[in-house]
């Protein structure tokens, strides 16, 4: 009886994780789809300030403008679409991995350090010899 509820448990972990990632991708993906969307609509506003309001109508400076926004907006669909499976959760988990046992090991040679420094037996024996 409670044995069923253990593992129902760690199914809703694992779907409880799947359905985080899962929504995290999602975010990512409309957020980029606004980007691109503002980006349209931001071009047209562009030009229109410069071709029919003649603001620095001397200079096609509009063109700088989208080229630089288009290279943003590259940038954050590279983000989206290739960085995200290279580096996603996997990837985190693996470098947390890494972390964690690294500071377990720099834990333990603090640990050999304090102890070959101040071994336990000289202590007590301070100890004994102040009562």
């Amino acid at each position: 009886m409670f044995n069923k509820g253990k593992k129902q448990t760690e199914l809703d972990l694992e779907q409880h994780d799947l359905l985080e990632s899962a929504q995290t991708r999602i975010k990512q993906k409309k957020r980029l789809y606004v980007h691109f969307v503002i980006f349209l609509i931001g071009s047209v506003f562009l030009v229109l300030i410069n071709k029919i309001l003649k603001f620095g109508v001397e200079y096609d400076w509009f063109i700088w403008a989208i080229t630089f926004w288009a290279f943003l907006f590259v940038i954050h669909a590279f983000n989206v679409f290739v960085t995200q499976k290279f580096m996603g959760k996997d990837w985190e988990r693996q470098q947390r991995e890494k972390l964690v046992l690294k500071q377990k090991q720099k834990i333990a040679e603090l640990q050999k350090e304090i102890e070959t420094d101040f071994p336990l037996s000289k202590i007590n024996k301070k100890d004994i010899n102040r009562e």
